[in-house]
């Protein structure tokens, strides 16, 4: 039977989510026990930020919004959070 290793305490999601990124969940959860669980309730915190964009740019991400058939603030989230995830992966290494 394999012996798993204990999980450290966190101090906040960051700090969290920066350990599993270089760790695997293998080594420290028996995932043969793991159920799927589904939580309808939950909807992730959002806070609304205005951001003025020059008209081209916003006519360019609604162009290609409708050709993927989505909504144009569903796609400036995805775009943003691509690069950001980028950017924070570039600092890292």
């Amino acid at each position: 039977m394999k012996k798993f290793k204990s999980l450290p305490k966190f101090n906040n999601e960051l700090e969290e989510a920066d350990f599993w990124d270089s760790h695997d969940v293998t080594d420290y959860v028996d995932m043969s026990k793991a159920k799927m669980l589904t939580f309808p309730n939950l909807k992730p915190s959002s806070t609304a930020v205005p951001v003025r964009f020059p008209n081209s740019l916003l006519n360019s991400i609604k162009l290609i919004a409708n050709r993927r058939h989505v909504p144009y603030q569903s796609l400036i989230k995805v775009f943003l959070a691509e690069r950001v995830n980028k950017e924070l992966h570039r600092w890292k290494h």
